[in-house]
């Protein structure tokens, strides 16, 4: 048997304040004057003093604002790699990604794309980046996807919805400041959450589980429990506590699997645009018959929340906007042979999808 030989993120930095650490992080990773740092960061901090005056530019160091109002794509991955190779002398010394998911898997994706020939749609798919990505670094100011600590980044590409799933594709470094996440909105902040939490409930029941994921995955879930069904968690409790769930989650995954409920979510956001965060928990709120246990206390969490899943949103989808949507889950083979095992294909039909999907 072969085992996986998986990266870990190096150098991890923890606690409130630690952004502050930022400028003498990256100082002794500063190639020459001509080999600037480019940071980007999530738009809603634009206007934003308390986060960007922390952020030290020197020589031809740039901020690049970037809107996450959709989700990451291929080609805006290369559009990105192109302005940055036109706007510095030389090759970056490193990309800092600041904000959630999408802006972590768009750093991740940039510093590989800056090595690597061709197009960012070209390594959607696993193993498939030959060079090193340059220096990068993670700081999270949304906790729950993971995406500081996995080996992929979520593409929609033009023809399916897939990570660039690579060993160059973690951090160098990650900044896990929970103060980065005082100001995120309660729905943004439950959906995000429960990427996490779902991350955990489908590691945990899945096929490749092993005693690696599984230690990982418990403490994560136990986490969220903490932090989405007890009254007692102090403000600043909550937010450690979820950062590292977070974490957690995702290490969970990198030695196993994700399962029904993100495969199915990648179809909604290839089609419909809809948020990961978002796509998840609409999915998962009707796969009682995959995850009866998980789904239940879910249910619990978003009355206790007070939370309302958008509705109706495949009611007036054509045939043909089925069949996409199913492609694009059935295409995620790994995923259903976590869920289901090795003969998923016998239960997972295309009819079946789609009456999930109806339902949703």
């Amino acid at each position: 048997m072969t085992y996986k030989n998986f990266p870990m993120v190096p150098r991890v930095i923890f606690g409130r304040g630690s952004f502050n650490q930022l400028n003498e992080i990256l100082a002794p990773k500063r190639l020459n004057m001509n080999a600037p740092f480019i940071f980007l960061v999530d738009d809603v901090f634009k206007n934003n003093v308390w986060l960007t005056s922390r952020i030290s530019l020197s020589y031809d160091d740039k901020i690049v604002f970037i809107s996450t109002k959709e989700e990451p794509k291929t080609s805006q991955v290369d559009e990105l790699v192109e302005d940055i190779i036109l706007m510095s002398k030389e090759r970056p010394s490193g990309i800092i990604g600041i904000g959630g998911g999408a802006l972590l898997d768009l750093a991740k994706a940039v510093s590989i794309m800056i090595t690597n020939e061709g197009e960012a749609k070209d390594y959607q798919g696993w193993d498939l980046v030959k060079n090193p990505a340059i220096y990068h670094v993670g700081i999270p100011t949304i906790s729950g996807t993971g995406a500081e600590v996995s080996r992929t980044t979520v593409l929609t590409g033009p023809d399916r919805k897939l990570g660039i799933n690579s060993d160059y594709t973690p951090f160098d470094q990650v900044i896990l400041d929970s103060e980065l996440t005082k100001d995120v909105p309660k729905n943004q902040w439950f959906y995000t959450g429960m990427d996490c939490y779902i991350h955990c409930i489908e590691s945990l029941t899945g096929t490749y589980l092993n005693a690696f994921s599984e230690s990982y995955g418990e403490m994560a879930l136990d986490l969220c429990k903490q932090i989405f069904l007890e009254d007692n968690l102090s403000t600043i409790d909550a937010q450690e506590k979820l950062m590292m769930a977070s974490w957690h989650g995702g290490m969970s995954i990198a030695y196993s699997q994700v399962g029904v409920a993100h495969a199915m979510s990648y179809g909604l956001s290839y089609l419909l645009g809809i948020k990961h965060g978002v796509g998840n928990c609409i999915v998962f709120d009707h796969l009682e018959e995959f995850y009866p246990e998980g789904v239940e206390v879910f249910k619990q969490m978003k009355i206790k929340h007070n939370i309302t899943l958008p509705q109706g949103i495949c009611s007036s989808l054509s045939d043909k906007e089925f069949d996409i949507m199913i492609d694009v889950a059935l295409s995620l083979e790994p995923l259903w042979e976590n869920a289901i095992g090795n003969n998923w294909k016998k239960t997972i039909t295309r009819e079946k999808l789609r009456d999930l999907y109806q339902k949703m």
